[in-house]
């Protein structure tokens, strides 16, 4: 190892060094995040003794007491808590003071809790999916009362929300209701208020999926309802389902489908931010890594709100992620909101049903490769999983297959780049007896270089196009694997989830920007780069040049630093770039074995050659 790589590694150290003090939290930031952990047990402390606190309640006591009285252009922070009327035209009727009843909806996929309080779901539970202790994920934060809330200002100027509107049930006073697919059931509830109207909350839950229907019936209420608008939204924050907690909240955010474009809305830093879009909506939503929930109006639409809130640095476990998502709806002319729910898995198929472009939301690629990676993944790696799973029921046995697969596809590409690598290797002879010969004059050693290259018809750069046209697929494949809920909580060897690192060596300190524990297919995955370098490198060994990186260093280099780059992502990456790996060291020796006889004579003739001229002036 030469005196500049050294000092390279070197100042590596001191940078990454360097860093781990710079980032270590200031004190405020540490009793901050004190504060935030006291909370999140005092928390804990009240559901263990059965007291759920309310989404809204969690943002402190510092905004209790707010309230607004705009529209929904400006209407109340959807984070602030709820008031329930006590006078004006929306304040209950006479008598009418029902008591809070639960009724509980199961399907194949899920189990609704339907509470009274606000008239709809107060718990959603996946029965097809699990959190990563093994409960089912549960995507209603607040379990108080209904998840969805229509909101609208009456003409009194009150902001009337239903989440803290106390409905009656339309049915029995409590029911329990299990559902075989192509079965459906209605749940509705309605509540009376003081001017004599109603608000009927209809759901239509079915045993097919994860869809629902929910329509809202105004009755008696045409001149109440100011502007005759009312948005609706999911006006709780979805739960974390994942152990990384970082990764789960930094793929967090609200979207809005309108005009044919998909807008995402995430907040880079912490701190409260909204965003409103008008015209035609298409649906809104919010999302966690790998679950979502989609508002999908039937009524005539004029607006989107997405609100967030991230209480801390994005990148820390301890943040908490929330946002929201409403739709205003125009009901002037029917008194009604109609409008398809989904509130299930990030899977294609699932959402390609509920509506063409809700499947947008999945981040299969960069925006300014999305032409290709959308179609390769739509069309080539979903089917692949979804169909060949049918058969092998293992997704660590399917993604090396794939990977085999990959590289077939490939092998055209790979062969021309080594045939040109080859090629260069013949030639490199020729090549050092021209760097001595012109050593002192680079531009005409350049120049005979090129001659070169065209008497023996060689392209310079045709070992490395074809690698850089498999770098789509490479990125697409990356972005795929590391957000993909197909290979969610499935197992391989010693992995117990593909789509989280596969943690197999504690360390007992912690490095920068890799942590304290070692994945075990990114240990495999850098052994592997490390032996194709070395098989490789008779293939590329062009002399270094004076004032140029010792390449063979930074090849050896390579493995070293995708070991930190990878060591946090998900082991299904891993595994399949370890198969694709050894899968070309494997391709790389027998080329190597087809090349070296013809490749080796030359070498020798040349290299007698040289000897002869360097013994020659000892004769004379």
């Amino acid at each position: 190892m030469d005196r500049n790589t050294i000092i390279g590694f070197v100042l590596i150290f001191i940078i990454m060094m360097a860093w781990s003090w710079t980032s270590m939290p200031m004190p405020e930031e540490l009793e901050a995040q004190r504060i935030e952990q006291l909370r999140q047990d005092s928390l804990a402390a009240l559901q263990e003794q059965g007291i759920e606190p309310a989404f809204d309640d969690l943002m402190g006591a510092d905004r209790q007491g707010q309230s607004g009285t705009s529209t929904f252009r400006d209407r109340r922070d959807s984070f602030d808590p709820l008031s329930t009327p006590t006078t004006g035209a929306f304040a209950p009727a006479d008598g009418f003071f029902p008591a809070e009843t639960r009724s509980t909806v199961r399907t194949p996929y899920m189990e609704i809790e339907f509470s009274s309080m606000g008239g709809g779901p107060a718990s959603i539970r996946f029965l097809d999916y699990q959190t990563w202790d093994k409960k089912p994920v549960q995507m209603v934060q607040d379990t108080t009362r209904s998840a969805y809330n229509v909101g609208f200002l009456s003409q009194e100027g009150q902001n009337i929300e239903t989440r803290g509107l106390m409905f009656e049930p339309l049915f029995e006073t409590r029911i329990e209701r299990n559902l075989a697919e192509g079965e459906s059931v209605e749940i509705s509830y309605q509540y009376l208020t003081a001017s004599g109207g109603h608000i009927i909350h209809t759901y239509t839950v079915d045993g097919d999926g994860h869809e629902l229907d929910f329509d809202v019936q105004f009755e008696g209420l045409q001149t109440q309802i100011f502007d005759q608008a009312v948005d609706v939204s999911f006006a709780t924050a979805l739960v974390p389902t994942e152990k990384d907690l970082t990764q789960d909240g930094q793929y967090s955010s609200a979207y809005v489908f309108a005009g044919d474009e998909l807008e995402q809305f995430q907040l880079t830093e912490g701190g409260r931010d909204q965003n409103r879009i008008n015209g035609e909506i298409g649906w809104v939503s919010t999302r966690t890594k790998f679950f979502t929930q989609i508002i999908k109006p039937r009524t005539v639409s004029e607006a989107a709100l997405l609100t967030g809130e991230v209480t801390g640095d994005p990148k820390e476990p301890l943040t908490r992620h929330r946002y929201q998502s409403s739709i205003q709806l125009d009901i002037r002319d029917t008194q009604r909101a109609s409008m398809e729910l989904y509130v299930g898995p990030l899977r294609y198929y699932d959402l390609r049903e509920f509506d063409d472009h809700a499947y947008d939301m999945a981040e299969v690629g960069y925006s300014w490769m999305r032409w290709f990676s959308d179609p390769l993944v739509r069309f080539v790696i979903i089917p692949y999983f979804t169909f060949f799973s049918g058969w092998i029921g293992n997704y660590g046995v399917l993604i090396i297959l794939f990977g085999v697969l990959v590289k077939l596809v490939l092998a055209p590409l790979t062969l021309s780049s080594f045939k040109s690598m080859a090629a260069m290797r013949k030639l490199q002879p020729e090549m050092q007896a021209l760097a001595e010969k012109y050593k002192e004059n680079p531009q005409k050693r350049q120049q005979e270089t090129m001659k070169l290259y065209q008497k023996n018809k060689v392209n310079p750069i045709g070992g490395c196009l074809p690698m850089l046209l498999q770098f789509p697929i490479l990125i697409t494949l990356w972005q795929f694997f590391q957000g993909s809920i197909l290979i969610r909580q499935e197992s391989f060897l010693w992995a117990q989830d593909l789509s989280a690192p596969d943690y197999w060596l504690s360390l007992p300190f912690a490095i920068p920007f890799l942590g304290d524990q070692l994945a075990g297919f990114v240990l495999l995955m850098a052994g592997s780069i490390v032996l194709q370098t070395q098989l490789s490198g008779s293939m590329s060994s062009a002399p270094t040049s004076p004032g140029m990186p010792n390449m063979k260093v930074m090849m050896y280099i390579m493995p070293f630093m995708l070991l930190f780059f990878f060591n946090n992502f998900a082991a299904g990456l891993s595994l399949y770039y370890l198969v694709f790996n050894v899968l070309s060291a494997g391709q790389q020796w027998l080329i190597n074995r087809g090349t070296n006889k013809e490749i080796t004579p030359a070498v020798a003739t040349v290299s007698t050659k040289n000897r002869s001229k360097k013994s020659s002036p000892k004769s004379k």
